[in-house]
């Protein structure tokens, strides 16, 4: 009975060995799953459902120099001119040099552009319009400063002005 017992003894210490063993066989197939699935996910990258639109670039022009409008005044200067009095005009500079000219003579409307003569260092210029009669007007002027100027006005049928910019 002796040898029974030890035989008996011997095969469950060997069976809790091989419980043991499958525990651990067991154990280290889940961990390795584990290792796998964290090393498997490490590769995935997540896709948003709606990528992002490209945001637009917008370029802002600075702004242009304003305008500046000048009131001049033409004084008859000869005598075919003395007939229509002192004339109102208006000068606009758009301050690169050039600009427009209006006036309105014995109800004719003149519409033309004023320029700055290239190389000048006086700041000489010129002033053309046409009239929606037909005739036309031509003007020299020479700005004193930024704001004030005078010259000569002449127009097709031979009356002259003395023109005053500004003031």
């Amino acid at each position: 009975m002796r040898v029974l017992t030890s035989v008996l003894r011997a095969s469950l210490f060997r069976v809790s060995l091989a419980k043991v063993s499958f525990n651990r066989a067991a154990h280290c197939i889940v961990l390795a799953g584990v290792i796998a699935s964290a090393t498997a996910l490490t590769g995935c990258y997540v896709v948003p459902i709606q990528p992002t639109q490209p945001q637009a670039t917008v370029f802002v022009s600075p702004l242009p120099p304003a305008s500046v409008t000048f009131a001049a005044r033409l004084y008859p200067a000869n005598d075919a001119a003395s007939s229509y009095g002192m004339v109102g005009a208006v000068v606009t500079n758009d301050l690169n040099g050039r600009g427009t000219f209006t006036t309105n003579i014995n109800g004719e409307s003149f519409q033309g552009e004023a320029t700055r003569m290239t190389g000048s260092s006086s700041r000489e210029g010129l002033a053309n319009g046409a009239g929606n009669r037909g005739s036309y007007i031509s003007c020299r002027y020479q700005m004193n400063s930024s704001t004030l100027g005078t010259g000569q006005c002449k127009l097709s049928n031979g009356a002259q002005f003395t023109m005053h910019v500004g003031g």
